[in-house]
């Protein structure tokens, strides 16, 4: 049986377990190992209480605190992209390059979602 295989085989709490498991490692690597993702927890550390406090009503806070948390997510999403075509090889390739710079785009987009959003409600409320 292989190592994959052997973690494959665990069900139900086990499961749940390990895979809470695996969450907190893969957060604290990102931590540890990507700068862009430590400023942007800082930046959600303030932005999700600020979002909360201005937001008016249920829907306006949850886009104003989902958006933040989006932002998080592609990053982490980018980092796991990053970290796979470095390990695969660390000479220049193309195909290294589209899939680095396409995951970069993917987190600009969603940062340019965010201050859309955040303009969106914000501005008719507080100008």
């Amino acid at each position: 049986m292989s190592a994959i295989d052997e973690f494959k085989g665990k069900q139900g709490l086990t499961r749940l377990i390990n895979a809470f498991g695996y969450s907190r490692d893969g957060l604290a690597s990102a931590w540890k190992h990507e700068a862009a993702f430590r400023e942007e927890v800082l930046l959600a550390a303030v932005a999700i209480p600020l979002g909360l406090w201005l937001g008016q009503g249920g829907l306006e806070k949850a886009l104003l605190v989902g958006t933040i948390l989006l932002v998080l997510v592609v990053e982490l999403l980018n980092s796991a992209v990053e970290a796979v075509v470095d390990r695969v090889s660390d000479e220049h390739h193309e195909l290294s390059k589209r899939a680095k710079d396409i995951g970069s785009a993917a987190v600009l987009i969603t940062l340019l979602l965010t201050g859309a959003v955040w303009g969106l409600i914000l501005v008719p409320h507080y100008l």
